[in-house]
This record gives structure tokens, sequence and C-alpha cells, in this order.
């Protein structure tokens, strides 16, 4: 049989078509193609065969984990399964990781045995640290600048970290936040500053993707009033004690001084009295010094009986004699005649002031 070179474009038309219907009969799709999980949770991977297909092997980065047939027959590692996503349906295969790790985070490989081919998605698997503030609960006074430390440890990825007051969200702009890595962990310091106004519940918080509510730690801020300006009240009682100080001086100056202007007129009195007296007495001694009666010159052993005039002289009966009486300051002298053998021995006494 001659085929005519006429007919070769149909029959290559007709090839490229069978081929095309073979291929497409014998495709197949891996769902989802990336996978972002918690550490600890389940994933699964769903993978859809058009055609037939005999065996299907599910590998975790270059490690073979699961081997499932068309008949629904499994072998697998522990904490791997597969089935098919309904009864009896081999056209969808569902691929389960269960309490996914850090060990497994990359790529999900499926393959088909035949003109299938495999397919990759990827898997991220985040993990949880621990978050806290350090230090604690805090009083202060009010108006102080206070500061606070969030420290978050054992994270992938770098967690976000944010910062709350009393619930609401603190602007960015007051807190620094640093972050380093450590044995592909991420770990995170953020500091927070503001002043303190009143009793306040502060609040840290720790988010990744996969979270279903931000990981948080808070304390508890106490703001008590300012002390009593002692100094001003020091101020206020030392200006009043020196005020009362200085009255007390100037009373006390005015006292003194009235007190020696009092005594210095007493002694001036006091002075002028005694003048006065001493005055007073001279000139009584010189008004009343009268005759001395009792005078009898030496050498007369005699005496005649006298009589005192108004003067205060007398003169004896029959004598020339003129006697005096010793008297000063109103006081007469005593005389005191005493017979001695046959005359008169007179004593006299004289009080002058």
């Amino acid at each position: 049989m001659t085929v005519s070179w006429k007919a070769w474009p149909d029959l290559f038309i007709i090839c490229v078509s069978l081929c095309a219907t073979g291929a497409a009969s014998q495709t197949f799709v891996l769902e989802p193609v990336s996978s972002t999980v918690l550490e600890g949770s389940n994933v699964t991977f769903n993978a859809t065969v058009v055609g037939e297909w005999q065996i299907m092997t599910w590998n975790i980065g270059e490690n073979l984990v699961l081997t499932i047939n068309y008949k629904g027959e499994i072998t697998a590692f522990k904490n791997y399964s597969a089935g098919f996503c309904s009864a009896g349906d081999s056209r969808c295969v569902a691929f389960t990781i269960h309490d996914v790790s850090r060990m497994e985070n990359g790529s999900v490989t499926c393959a088909v045995q035949g003109l299938f081919g495999s397919k990759t998605a990827d898997l991220y698997v985040q993990e949880v640290g621990t978050i806290s503030i350090t230090g604690g609960n805090m009083t202060v006074e009010v108006g102080q600048q206070v500061e606070f430390q969030c420290v978050t440890y054992g994270w992938y990825p770098t967690p976000t970290v944010s910062w709350t007051r009393d619930g609401e969200a603190v602007n960015s702009s007051l807190y620094n936040t640093t972050s380093t890595t450590d044995g592909g962990y991420s770990n995170s310091t953020s500091v927070l500053n503001f002043q303190a106004v009143r009793n306040t519940t502060v609040e840290c918080l720790a988010d990744v993707s996969t979270l279903p509510q931000p990981q948080s730690s808070s304390v508890f801020l106490v703001v008590v009033p300012l002390p009593p300006d002692w100094t001003v009240l020091i101020a206020v009682v030392v200006s009043i004690g020196g005020f009362a100080l200085l009255v007390l001086l100037i009373i006390g100056i005015i006292y003194c001084y009235k007190h020696r202007k009092e005594k210095q007129s007493n002694y001036q009195d006091e002075m002028s009295r005694r003048v006065r007296t001493q005055s007073e007495i001279s000139g009584a001694g010189q008004r009343e010094g009268q005759v001395n009666t009792g005078y009898v010159p030496e050498g007369q052993t005699s005496v005649a009986p006298s009589e005192i005039t108004d003067s205060g002289f007398s003169q004896a009966n029959g004598s020339n004699v003129l006697e005096m009486p010793d008297v000063l300051n109103g006081r007469q002298a005593e005389y005191y005649n005493d017979p001695v053998d046959l005359g008169f021995k007179k004593h006299r006494h004289v009080t002058i002031v």
C-alpha cells in the first residue's frame, strides 16, 4: 500500500491530537501550593489525578514518608496518613501531617507513577515562644516617667510586638523593638516609655499569622500623688519664726531700754533725795544749835543755878559766866557730875552730823 505524500499532513494532525488527549487524560493537581500552620497542628494536602494511576508517593523534603496505591492501601510513618477524598473515588487523595513540627518546614512533594510526574507544595511551620514584661507591677508618683520592657523568646518567625494601655493600642512612636536570631529562633525586646498619669493596666502582645489571638503579658501600674512640698512649708515656718524672733528681739530691746531708763531715773531720784536730805540735815543742824547750859569752864568748882532764856543762853546767879547747852540736831548733850574728892569732874558728849 502506497501512501501519497499529500496524506502526511493529515496523519500528523491526527497524531498530535491523540498525544494531547493522552497527556490531558494523565495529569494531576496538588493543592494548596503553599500552607502556613502553627507547630503542633495538622495540615492536609490534596492530590487530584485525572486518569488511571497505580502508585502515589509523598515526600517531606527529601524523605519518603507515605505510599498509597489506587486501592487505598497505605504504607506510612508515624504522624502521616492518607485516604481518598470520597469513599471509593481514587481520583482525589488527601495527605495529612499530624502534629506538625519545625523539622517538617519546607517542601511537600507528591509523585504519581507513569506519565503524571510530580508536584511540590510549600509548608511553613510557625512556632510560638514565651512573652513576659520584666519587673512586674510598678508603683510611681504622678508625673513620673516610667519604662516597661517586654521580652519574647523562642519564636519563629519573628513576632509582631505591640502594646496596649487599658485595652487601647499604644502609638508605635512610644516604644522601640529590636530582634535577634539564635539557633533558628527569634528573640525580641520591646521598650515602652510614657508619663504616669493614673492607674493603668499595661499589656504587651506578640503575634504571628497563624495564632488565633496574640500571646500577651500584662502588669499593673499604680500612680500615687506627690508628697507634700515640705520646702515651701519649711520656708513659711522659717519666715514666721524669723519674724517672731525679730519682734521678740525688738520688744526685748525696748524693755531693756525702758528698764535702764527707769533705773537711771530712780538712781537720779535717789541721789537727789539723798542730796536734799543731806541739805535738810545740814540746815537743821545749823538752825537747831543752842547754848550748852551745862558748860562750865575749867577751874570753876561750883555751879550756880542758872536759867535758860529763850535765846538758849543762861547766866548763873551772881556770876558773870555765860553757859551754852551742848545740843546739836535737837538732841541735848548729856553731862555727868561725878564727885571726886572735893570738886567736880565734867564729861561732855557732843554729837555732830
